[in-house]
């Protein structure tokens, strides 16, 4: 059976959610360590967590004021879960005596790399990256974060040749538009190395996994898709700018058939669905612009959710998942993830890449 778009027939793309049980996947909990990086223990068991990666890039931690304890929690201190991307360093502590709560906050590893700046070297119009993957991302990083990222000595296979960077970026755009040119993503980690007292975060370049064609789309799979596909959205809005009478402004902006928004009609008759737009201010160029993005708003439109057991998935896996009623077909990268304990246990939150992004 062939599988429907869901951006056909006028319909705008929303934004795709994902929730996942995380709870039997990561057994360990949170570990401290101190600035230097010497293991301190686990996080209490009444710390509840809020950690960001792909959007904010941050965390938050609540935890009573009588289990604070600076030497393990405090500025600079560190905490993570062995072998994955969630961790990160504290920088913003508040007291709440009121609540008799202290509030931890900080930023991810993937958090840091958005806070450096890369420039071209002088005398350059850009840097230039030439050679293996994983070395080029070793020259972006260099020694900004001293012993504390390391990039493995690991051949992708793949040679960049005069790569420009863009001017004045953050590392962190630099770093994703380069892996992603080369259809990698980046894969971020904190080790625990045997014979150490400290531990490290290691940033390499791996393939994207594609999950859409591993997994059949079924609930068999643990894969849940919840469709909902409006198709009595307007397709003809009728924007009114400044000016009086029969000098004011009026554009009409219809919906094409794949979606589009252009100034030719295409839906008529009992097909066409037509509303009002009123800018009194407005001159004929912000008027087709506000205009626009008004009826992107309110045409046809499928809001895509999918709810996936049990899995692990890392920022620019593909995931996929199947609705037989509405014949809907979703296939998305994964561009968020926010990991949340509370009363001890783990969940995790994806968000999937949306039309407009």
């Amino acid at each position: 059976m062939e599988r429907a778009s869901s951006a056909l027939d006028g319909t705008a793309e929303k934004i795709q959610s994902l929730t996942v049980d995380g709870s039997g996947i990561f057994p360990l909990r949170f570990i401290t360590a101190k600035p230097t990086g010497e293991e301190q223990g686990e996080l209490s068991d009444s710390a509840e967590v809020d950690l960001d990666v792909g959007d904010t890039n941050d965390f938050e931690i609540n935890t009573a004021v009588s289990e604070y304890d600076a030497k393990r929690t405090g500025y600079g201190c560190k905490i993570f879960i062995p072998g994955t991307e969630y961790g990160g360093i504290i920088g913003d502590i508040e007291s709440n005596t009121n609540e008799e709560k202290v509030v931890i906050r900080g930023r991810t590893w993937r958090g840091m790399l958005q806070y450096k700046v890369v420039e071209p070297p002088a005398g350059q119009d850009h840097l230039v990256l030439s050679g293996e993957l994983n070395t080029a991302i070793r020259t972006l990083i260099g020694d900004r974060f001293g012993d504390l990222m390391i990039i493995p000595e690991v051949d992708t296979g793949i040679t960049i040749k005069s790569w420009q960077v863009d001017r004045y970026v953050t590392l962190y755009d630099a770093l994703q538009k380069l892996v992603s040119n080369y259809g990698c993503r980046l894969q971020i980690q904190y080790v625990q190395p045997e014979g150490l007292e400290y531990g490290y975060v290691t940033v390499q370049a791996v393939p994207i996994v594609d999950y859409s064609e591993q997994l059949e789309y079924s609930q068999e799979e643990g894969i849940y898709v919840k469709v909902r596909d409006c198709r009595n959205g307007v397709n003809h809005l009728v924007c009114v700018g400044e000016g009086e009478k029969q000098d004011r402004v009026v554009l009409h902006l219809y919906v094409q058939k794949n979606g589009a928004i252009g100034k030719k009609q295409y839906y008529t008759g009992l097909n066409e669905i037509s509303a009002v737009y009123n800018y009194s201010s407005a001159e004929a160029d912000k008027l087709e612009e506000d205009g626009t993005k008004r009826l992107k708003e309110l045409q046809n439109y499928k809001k895509c959710e999918m709810t996936i057991d049990n899995a692990d998935l890392e920022i620019g896996d593909i995931v996929a998942g199947y609705d037989a009623v509405t014949n809907t077909q979703v296939i998305k990268p994964v561009i968020q993830k926010i990991l949340k304990i509370q009363d001890g246990k783990i969940t995790i939150d994806y968000s999937v890449k949306g039309e407009d992004e």
